[in-house]
């Protein structure tokens, strides 16, 4: 189990990176299948894909460039995985809409039926972390189809795809806020709205007149938008506005302490007023002299002094009046102990 979470709060600047990456997807797919052989486009898609979720899964928290390299290669691969069922296999754009919808749906089911829950707040734990990803990268093939659908198979042409797909996003959004739409539900639909979104913007502005576009390139505008999403990501690195804090956790911004547990300046209680060094006497009373002695004068005590030893003078070097130990004779025999003394060695 992780840390902290793995994916970055909800605010605006997720929903504008998340735009930004789904129509950089859609014209960085359509320039490399274009400018060079689609296999081997898709194959530096897929691997581009596999080291940026190498990254992210690497990683125990949330970090904003890892994540949205991640979110971007699912938007180059998740683009090319739908165009290839149709431009390699000929599936209807209608058939492979509805083909990424029942894979999504599956991995909807499969995610609740596990972990009991969609929140992306919950994504904490590898396996949880794994429904998301594959819900993201359902979420950007079908995005895909589904633009794709209206644009060329209905024939509302890319503009009015990506304007009738930011009204349905309104929509939800306004559901949400004013009308208490279940916030898991509404954060899923939106999610899905964005990429047809981004991409119909996209192709709009690169796809040359003939085809209803602008005519500026998907190179220019893959370049571009590439631009953007790096300045919002590296602000976000910087200020971490979308980074989820534990709680309990000390924040960046507070002030460093070079101490354990010490309060600062506003917090401490005002010391006592102590009193301030005079040469007079101070508030307490002096202690009590000792019965029979003056306390301060030089003068002879009153005590009287020990009594002295009997038989030898106190302070004076006058011999004592004990006698001295006799000298012993040379001829004595020594003292020896008596029999049986040693009897109770056992050497």
């Amino acid at each position: 189990m992780y840390a902290a979470s793995k994916v970055p709060l909800i605010t605006a600047y997720f929903w504008i990176i998340k735009l930004l990456t789904t129509a950089m997807g859609e014209a960085t797919s359509d320039y490399m299948v274009r400018t060079i052989n689609p296999v081997i486009a898709v194959l530096f898609g897929f691997t581009a894909f596999v080291i940026a979720m190498v990254l992210q899964f690497r990683a125990k928290r949330y970090v904003a460039w890892t994540y949205w390299l991640a979110v971007a290669m699912v938007a180059v691969f998740g683009t090319q995985a739908a165009d290839v069922l149709h431009i390699k296999f000929h599936v209807p754009y209608a058939a492979s809409t509805a083909f990424y919808a029942v894979v999504l749906t599956v991995i909807f089911i499969v995610w609740y039926r596990v972990e009991g829950t969609l929140s992306i707040h919950s994504i904490r734990t590898p396996r949880r972390e794994l429904f998301y990803w594959a819900t993201v990268l359902a979420t950007f093939a079908l995005g895909t189809a589904t633009g794709d659908l209206t644009a060329r198979t209905l024939g509302l042409g890319y503009l009015a795809s990506g304007i009738w797909f930011s009204i349905a996003f309104a929509v939800v959004a306004v559901a949400h806020w004013r009308f208490g739409l279940n916030p898991i539900l509404a954060f899923w639909i939106c999610y899905v709205l964005t990429r047809p979104v981004g991409a119909s913007f996209a192709d709009y502005v690169a796809f040359p007149h003939s085809v209803g576009g602008l005519g500026v390139g998907h190179g220019p505008v893959a370049l571009f938008l590439t631009f953007l999403i790096v300045i919002f990501v590296g602000y976000l690195t910087v200020t971490r506005k979308d980074v989820e804090e534990l709680a309990g956790a000390p924040t960046r911004s507070a002030r460093p302490r070079h101490r354990r547990d010490v309060s600062s300046a506003a917090e401490r209680r005002p010391a006592p007023p102590r009193p301030s060094y005079r040469s007079g006497p101070a508030d307490e009373p002096p202690y009590p002299p000792r019965p029979g002695r003056p306390p301060y004068q030089r003068g002879p005590f009153d005590e009287e002094p020990y009594p002295p030893r009997p038989g030898r003078s106190p302070y004076q070097r006058e011999p004592f009046e004990e006698p001295p130990d006799l000298a012993r004779p040379r001829n004595e025999e020594p003292r020896r102990p008596p029999e049986g003394f040693f009897l109770w060695d056992d050497r």
